[in-house]
């Protein structure tokens, strides 16, 4: 993308150094040698006039080969190989091709140079040229600029087209972004309209599909994943026949709408995706690529084992299970089967605590449930409840609270009020109550949730220490760090006994303890005791856990006030 833009500012930044510049499309050998016969027309009308195009071609050539300092563009070229004959005998000028190719060059050349992006802050400076062309971007619009180059991959002419897009119709950054997906294929004042993102790539996917139509069907599921490190393997649900996968990829590859990375995984660009995805399509057929892709996830998805928490097949299966969700069409809910594998990595995120990344799929199982169930039925209402649990994790316990509040009174009407749902329901509404402050509301309700789990559930119960370690963490925030202390210390030797040193519930008592100490001034237990609960975090969670990078920056804190 921007190939042809680049070609034509050097052939007329150099236009001094050439005695003759000739542009030449070069879609194909019929479109090279109409491209001479123009140049024969050019250089000597009368002749070429009588006769036909290939003689004009072959004069031209001749010309060529009897005169130096000329520049040949041979733009958009599709197959290097029809370059080899002009490029093979014509060796005293220059000759510049541009290409969506990325693949057969070597035939021509042994050094094709990649054309690459912009990086960020020049991308976001083109940007707010053409945007604000009469005054100064904000911050905020600098920082909305910033987050709309990353979205276009800080591609040139992705770039222009959203410039002239905002700067015309007087739309906002932000609103370009949400529109994304639709604006694709607008073009602007100044835009050539076939030269649209949009407009381009399905140029490409239609070369594509002529050579080999598995691959668009491979790009199309792609399309709704995550845009990097996609496994190969997650594509061999698609078709078995391993020679044509690798073959359809190559296509893919060689049209530069896959990069391959590391560890046969496969990258496709995020604009790219976003045109696959919006492509028009029958009201009753879902679009394209997306059956494929929940299946090809459906048969990745990793077995749920609780004890792998840092187990490298989830960590590269949540992103792409994350924007399928994220892209899920409006209006459509998922189907049962579906909806479960999104519960099943909602829930094998919550045991690793990172609860706060299962908001898009915990929408996506309560979509299905209230499609498919009662708005009372238990597994709507449970999905209700989980849903607002993630949002209170998320940092939007102000979303969590009217949610928890409904599910807790359907939860007392249908089960009881002592049933372990509604103490679950009673403890995270307390919870979303601590996160926003309201701590008037937040430590009696704690205080009922803790005594009704140990009637109920039993001193032990782990969702008792739960309830006993939030008390502990809503007294720390009203700033009574004695009774948080108290029961701290109390809870974390029980977390100990009954599931365990390591696990992430007894890490983070751990963690919540150290900083009690320190924020007393309690240097010497507050340290060591984070220094543990880093050394394990970094074992058990992974070093960019949210909770890993808390403990290092909160023992980083600590040995800043207490260095010996």
């Amino acid at each position: 993308v921007g190939k042809s833009s680049l070609a034509l500012h050097y052939a007329q930044q150099y236009r001094e150094s050439y005695a003759l510049v000739w542009w030449i499309t070069a879609e194909s050998a019929e479109s090279i040698v109409s491209g001479l016969a123009g140049l024969a027309m050019a250089l000597c009308p009368q002749w070429a006039g009588a006769v036909g195009s290939d003689e004009r071609a072959a004069w031209a050539v001749l010309w060529l080969q009897e005169h130096e300092g000329w520049l040949l563009v041979f733009d958009n070229v599709e197959d290097p190989g029809v370059l080899k004959p002009y490029v093979g005998t014509l060796h005293r000028g220059h000759h510049l091709a541009t290409s969506r190719k990325a693949t057969g060059w070597h035939v021509v050349t042994t050094r094709p140079m990649a054309l690459g992006v912009l990086p960020l802050e020049d991308a976001v400076d083109l940007l707010t040229r053409l945007a604000f062309a009469d005054r100064a971007p904000t911050g905020e619009e600098w920082a909305a600029a910033t987050e709309l180059a990353r979205d276009l991959g800080c591609l040139p002419l992705a770039l222009e087209q959203a410039g002239a897009y905002v700067h015309q119709t007087g739309t906002g950054l932000e609103e370009y972004r949400r529109l994304l997906g639709l604006v694709l294929d607008e073009a602007s004042e100044g835009i050539d309209p076939e030269r649209t993102i949009a407009r381009i790539w399905d140029q490409t996917i239609v070369a594509v599909a002529g050579r080999d139509p598995l691959a668009v069907r491979l790009l199309d599921a792609m399309a709704w994943l995550a845009p990097d490190d996609i496994p190969r393997a997650y594509l061999v649900s698609l078709t078995p026949d391993l020679v044509a996968l690798n073959r359809a990829l190559g296509v893919l590859h060689t049209y530069n709408m896959v990069s391959f990375g590391d560890q046969n995984t496969l990258k496709v660009h995020r604009l790219v995706q976003a045109v696959l995805r919006n492509r028009p399509h029958g009201p009753e057929d879902p679009p394209p690529g997306r059956l494929d892709a929940e299946h090809a996830l459906q048969h990745a998805l990793p077995s749920a084992n609780q004890d792998d928490i840092a187990d490298n097949r989830w960590q590269e299966f949540v992103p792409h299970i994350i924007a399928l969700a994220e892209n899920t069409p409006v209006g459509i809910a998922p189907n049962l089967a579906m909806a479960n594998v999104y519960l099943s990595v909602a829930q094998t995120l919550f045991r690793q605590l990172r609860d706060g990344q299962t908001v898009t799929l915990r929408q996506q199982v309560l979509a299905q449930r209230e499609h498919d169930f009662r708005d009372t039925d238990s597994s709507t209402v449970v999905a209700r409840h989980n849903l607002a649990r993630a949002y209170t994790e998320a940092g939007h316990p102000e979303r969590a609270i009217p949610l928890l509040e409904t599910v807790l009174a359907q939860f007392k009407q249908t089960v009881g009020d002592a049933h372990p749902y509604a103490l679950a329901a009673r403890h995270n509404l307390a919870r979303a109550y601590t996160e926003t402050a309201d701590l008037e509301r937040a430590v009696p309700l704690l205080k009922t949730v803790l005594a009704q789990s140990e009637q109920v559930l039993g001193n032990t119960h782990p969702n008792t220490l739960n309830a006993c370690h939030s008390l502990a963490f809503a007294y720390s925030k009203t700033g009574d760090l004695e009774r948080a202390i108290c029961l701290l210390e109390t809870v974390l030797p029980q977390f100990e006994r009954t599931i365990g040193d390591i696990r992430p519930s007894t890490l983070s008592a751990r963690h919540d303890l150290a900083v009690a100490y320190a924020e007393i001034g309690d240097m010497e237990r507050a340290v060591p005791l984070l220094k543990t609960v880093l050394t394990q975090s970094e074992q058990v969670l992974g070093n960019t856990h949210p909770n890993t990078l808390r403990a290092r920056d909160n023992l980083a804190t600590a040995r800043a006030q207490h260095p010996y």
